[in-house]
């Protein structure tokens, strides 16, 4: 729903229009009959994904800025539980917060007093506020949480690694159900079962449990065409229900124990085979005896491969922080059904002044804003809302939800043991932070730049013949590669010559630095000393400076003449430092040739550290391009003719198909035997005819 506007009169209207996520203030009659008129009243901790703005409260600030801008708004503030926003100049959201008192919690800002240096700066930016309030406190957490993921504003507490996790999915929707790996939303009818830590932890279980249950991996399309069973039942990993090699109800058994297993009762499914074990010997039927064996070993494979198993934690999350040297390291550890299912450390991006328990409760809060929670979570540091967000999670996942920070016993131990895991992996990334940071100044010594490189972006080329050319760029910063900063280029221009390298980085590095210019402005990158607050809109989403202190390019004079020809057209020659990276004689790694502006050429010696790094900052954008070639050339081979085809939906494409056969067969068919396709009216099948032979028209 899109809101008009606020009236910029201090005596505008207030009213205040009750929905069922709480309050948002309207201050006309006609906002009021718009929100009213919502299809479906929406909890406050969605909407903002259904698209309701916030309503900015009827004040009028201009030239305002920092404490008189908060004071202002301030005496039209209630005094009830809601969420506030706070915005710079430029309109970008420095931080989100929620309140049990609006009033009272802004009002803290206003005064000016007791605040630390981070508060402070945030203050002084502060140009514009936004509200909306709730019916309680636990709504305005939800909220909280939900818009510090979505806005990442630059003083909140951030996650910087929001990969979703992998589950195991045993599918409902076939009468044969498969077990896959599954990412993502939970759109498929099945049991799910997880989170594991990662992909390869599911992988594991998941070939452990086919041992086991010997339940099938194929898709259904697979399932239906098979005649003959597939080389994974001849392995004994498969029991075959394609071809009738089990009969349903068996399989249906077999369903059953797998799901018994993942969901705890571990013990019963293993007795139970034991004593099929033991019947099956006891018959002299010694060969069904070792398909129970195995599938018995197997199952204490799954187990005996899941590290510590607790024994009186059925299922939690266990949360522990350290924080050191000015960053903070939160190690998550997941058990269900009494097993280790993995492990996870995350590194999220916080005020150093800020304490131990306000970082992880913060953090807790975004982990939790997309994936479901678990009945217990335990923690490490105590936090001022821990109570209250158990309660609000509790309120997602309809069930009770209890967060504490145990003190002795089993509970204490496994805290214990993911503390350490926490404090070993911050101190393997300070180590590699420190390393990185080593690297840097002597690359900055190296090229004689002004200060240690903070972003550097490194470009190169992939295609084969000049066919599917794409450009690949990296980024690399003080705490090693930002893959999320990654970007490839499809080669677009069709007046590049096949093969054209040095056109290819020409059309690159226009369509880069020409957007950032868009974006950011031509001022180039802001020196370490010149930063202020103010430059917020210098940093990238990854917190990084949006633009590149140095440019690495793969290749000699000629890539680098392409490169200064697009920076002098676009007039920032002279506000980027690039250098180009020329393999050396007989391309052997080690003997690179460098090209700097206003230098002759030159190498730098065997076994400089330097050398490595840049050698590992080319070879990475090398794998970075190639990797998006391939993916771009596999694309086009597996293209289908009947996708160009305009009105060609997929369910026409399969009927087509399913018809003819292949597609080739398709294009020689005449006009009325297309039209005997279900489907395929009299003018599409002209539409497709046409579509062949349009070179004999």
């Amino acid at each position: 729903m899109t809101r008009k506007p606020n009236p910029t009169s201090p005596e505008a209207p207030q009213t205040a229009v009750q929905t069922e996520g709480g309050v948002i203030y309207a201050e006309t009659d006609a906002e009021e009959d718009d929100l009213a008129e919502a299809d479906t009243p929406l909890p406050a901790d969605v909407a903002d994904v259904a698209g309701i703005e916030w309503n900015e409260s009827p004040v009028a600030t201009p030239g305002l800025k920092g404490a008189e801008v908060i004071q202002a708004f301030v005496r039209h503030l209630p005094n009830q539980p809601g969420v506030y926003r706070m915005m710079n100049e430029a309109g970008d959201v420095l931080y989100v917060g929620k309140a049990r008192s609006l009033k009272k919690r802004v009002t803290n800002y206003a005064q000016g007093r007791g605040h630390s240096n981070r508060i402070v700066r945030m203050i002084a930016q502060t140009a514009n506020m936004e509200f909306v309030t709730t019916r309680t406190e636990t709504e305005a957490l939800l909220l909280e949480a939900n818009l510090i993921k979505r806005l990442k504003p630059r003083f909140n507490v951030l996650m910087r690694d929001d990969k979703s996790f992998p589950y195991i999915l045993i599918t409902g929707d076939h009468a044969a159900p498969a077990i896959f790996k599954h990412r993502g939303a939970r759109s498929r009818k099945g049991s799910y079962f997880g989170p594991f830590a990662s992909a390869g932890a599911v992988g594991r279980t998941i070939n452990a449990l086919q041992r086991a249950f010997l339940l099938r991996t194929c898709t259904d399309s697979v399932y239906e065409s098979r005649t003959r069973p597939c080389l994974l039942y001849q392995i004994k990993r498969c029991s075959g229900p394609c071809t009738g090699e089990i009969d349903a109800e068996g399989y249906g058994r077999l369903v059953g124990e797998a799901k018994d297993f993942l969901s705890g009762r571990s013990q019963a499914v293993k007795a139970q085979l034991s004593t099929a074990m033991q019947s099956a010997s006891e018959d002299l039927d010694f060969e069904r005896a070792a398909v129970y064996r195995d599938r018995l070993s197997a199952l204490s494979h799954v187990q005996s491969h899941q590290g510590i198993n607790p024994r009186t934690v059925e299922e939690a999350d266990v949360f522990a922080i350290h924080h050191d040297a000015g960053m903070a390291c939160i190690q998550v550890f997941f058990f269900r059904t009494g097993q280790n299912w993995g492990n996870r450390a995350y590194f999220p991006k916080a005020d150093p002044s800020l304490a131990a328990g306000e970082i992880l409760g913060a953090f807790i809060g975004q982990f939790y804003d997309d994936k479901p929670t678990p009945r217990m979570i335990l923690v490490s540091d105590d936090f001022e809302d821990r109570e209250l967000l158990a309660e609000a999670l509790g309120v997602r996942m309809e069930r009770k939800t209890t967060i504490s920070v145990p003190q002795r016993g089993e509970k204490r131990e496994l805290v214990d043991q993911v503390l350490n895991n926490a404090r070993e992996a911050h101190g393997r990334n300070l180590a590699e932070t420190a390393s990185q940071a080593r690297l840097l100044k002597g690359l900055a010594e190296t090229f004689n730049l002004p200060h240690p490189p903070r972003r550097i972006e490194v470009y190169d080329n992939s295609h084969i013949m000049g066919t599917n050319a794409v450009g690949g760029m990296i980024v690399a910063g003080p705490e090693g590669f930002v893959k999320n900063q990654y970007r490839k280029f499809n080669i677009k221009s069709t007046e590049i010559t096949p093969g054209d390298d040095f056109g290819m980085m020409r059309e690159v590095m226009q369509r880069r630095f020409s957007r950032l210019i868009k974006e950011h402005g031509d001022q180039g990158p802001i020196q370490p000393e010149e930063a202020s607050a103010d430059d917020a809109d210098m940093i990238a989403p990854a917190g990084m400076p949006a633009w590149p202190d140095l440019v690495l390019i793969d290749g000699g004079k000629g890539q680098m003449s392409a490169v200064r020809a697009i920076f002098e057209e676009l007039g920032i020659a002279d506000k980027i430092t690039a250098i180009g990276v020329a393999k050396g004689m007989d391309r052997e790694a080690g003997r690179e040739r460098f090209f700097v502006e206003g230098k002759p050429d030159f190498t730098l010696p065997p076994r400089d550290p330097v050398l490595y790094f840049v050698q590992r900052l080319r070879d990475e954008a090398h794998r970075f391009a190639i990797g998006s070639h391939r993916a771009r050339r596999k694309k086009e081979l597996v293209a289908n003719p009947l996708d160009e085809i305009a009105g060609i939906g997929p369910s026409r494409k399969r009927a087509l198909l399913h018809h003819f056969g292949t597609a080739k067969a398709v294009s020689r068919a005449g006009v009325d035997d297309l039209m005997t396709v279900e489907g395929i009216s009299e003018a599409v099948a002209e539409l497709i005819y046409n579509h062949f032979h349009e070179e004999n028209r």
